[in-house]
Parts: C-alpha cells; structure tokens; sequence
C-alpha cells in the first residue's frame, strides 16, 4: 500500500469521526451546525458521540447552577440550569417523555390505541404530570446539592442519559416501520465505544467530588432507566419509538441525580 492511499485512508476516517461528532451535536442540541445527509450510516455512528455531547448539555446547566447561586440563590439557580437544559435540547426528550405518559393512560385499544395517542400533537393529562414531575424531582434535587456537586451531577447525569438510551435502542425492536423509532439504529462498535466514554467518564467527574465509587452506581440507575422503558416498550407499544427514546434520557436524568443526592447527603 502506497504512502498516499495510507494518507487517503486516514483522512477518510478522520473525515467520518469529525462527521458523526457533528451529526450527534446537531441531533442532540439546537446549535445551528451546517452538517450533510449521513448517508446510510445514519446517525448508527454518531451515538459514539451520545455520552460526551450528554456531558457538555450537562456542564451547561451545571455551570448556570454553579454561577447563578451567588446571584439568585439555590433555588432559582436551579431552575435555571432546568431551563437551560430544556432550551439547549430543543426539548426534544422532553416531548418524549410526555407522549409516553399519555400512552400510559391510554384505555383500550392495546398497542395500536397506545401508538395513536403518542401521534397525538396535543398534550394529556399524563404528560403534563410527567414534564411537571421532571421539572420538580429534578430542581428540588439540584436545590438540595452544593454549587460544585450540582455541576458534577449534571455532568454525569447528561452522559450517563445518552449513554442509556442507546441501550434501549440495541434492546428493543422498532414498534412500527417510520419515525425515528425505527431509523434509530446503534452500530455495535458506536454502542461500545459510548460504553467506554460512560464507564471511563462518569466515575472520573465523580472522583471530582464525594466518591470514584458513586460514578459505578449513576451509570446503574441509568441502565435501570433503560430497562424499564424497554419492558414499558416491550410490554405495551410492541416496541421502541422515538418517544421513548426521549423518555429514556429524561428519566435517566431525573433517576442519576436523584441517586447521587441519595449518595452524597447519607
């Protein structure tokens, strides 16, 4: 092999790293970066990139906890590192999350009753106590947290929620043909080097403060997150859909910073 075909190569896959960190930015995130059509890779090769975009929404918020507590206090700093994770995301999770509860209070109809209701653009009853439970657990938690944990729990809650949601992703089948349920595919090598990034990452932010340890049982509250909407999936919608995508990330978010407040005020 000749030195320039050796040179292609590598710019070739640099080119297609570079890629796929840009298409998992602009999937996850409202900035407005100019990225082409992924082609048949889909976004199969940017969920490598999940964790650490999770990571970077997360230290957002927490940097607005962190510098908004002198100024506001704990509280309304806490609500402003929510909002910062609701308008950073689009609230794209969010919109999941609510469409699933409403599918939850669905009655009759089995499966295909359940997949109607979450087509439904309106908002039920059930999705509205799901956003309002998410914004509560979540703030009052982040309230009940020193400046400097609040901004490691975010950390760690961003990536350990992206990291989740590929696992239900891998585990569960499509529940119908479109949407992005379906066009949702996790490459068996994204999927393993997104667990590297988790497994490396969140007990390293965690060793920042209380405990190296604490970072082992975040990432297992989010795995939890994962199997329960993937038997939440399995069980009533014949499958994953794009809603509950989003509701995965957004209870592993609420479920990883609940469980560090668990850890660091015993």
């Amino acid at each position: 092999m000749s030195s320039a075909s050796a040179e292609q190569r590598e710019h070739g896959r640099l080119r297609t790293v570079a890629s796929d960190a840009a298409h998992a930015l602009a999937f996850l995130t409202i900035l407005p970066l100019r990225v082409g059509d992924p082609g048949p890779r889909g976004l199969s090769g940017a969920a490598a990139w999940f964790p650490l975009v999770g990571a970077l929404v997360g230290a957002l918020a927490g940097a607005t906890r962190d510098l908004g507590a002198d100024a506001f206090g704990p509280l309304t700093a806490s609500v402003l590192a929510v909002l910062v994770l609701v308008v950073v995301t689009g609230a794209l999770h969010l919109d999941g999350l609510a469409d699933t509860a409403d599918a939850l209070g669905a009655r009759g109809g089995g499966a295909e009753r359940r997949l109607a209701v979450m087509r439904d653009p309106t908002t039920g009853v059930f999705g509205v106590l799901a956003l309002l439970a998410w914004a509560l657990l979540l703030t009052s938690a982040l309230a009940s947290l020193s400046d400097r944990d609040a901004l490691l729990a975010l950390i760690v809650a961003g990536l350990t929620s992206r990291w989740a949601v590929l696992f239900h992703a891998a585990a569960e089948q499509p529940a119908r043909q479109d949407g992005l349920g379906a066009a949702f595919r996790v490459a068996p090598a994204a999927l393993g080097a997104a667990t590297t990034t988790a497994v490396l990452l969140a007990p390293f932010v965690c060793g920042i403060g209380p405990g190296l340890v604490d970072g082992w049982v975040a990432l297992a509250a989010g795995l939890a997150s994962a199997v329960a909407a993937t038997l939440y999936a399995r069980r009533l919608l014949g499958g994953r859909t794009g809603d509950t995508l989003g509701a995965t990330v957004a209870l592993a978010e609420v479920a990883v910073v609940l469980t560090l407040l668990a850890l660091w005020h015993s």
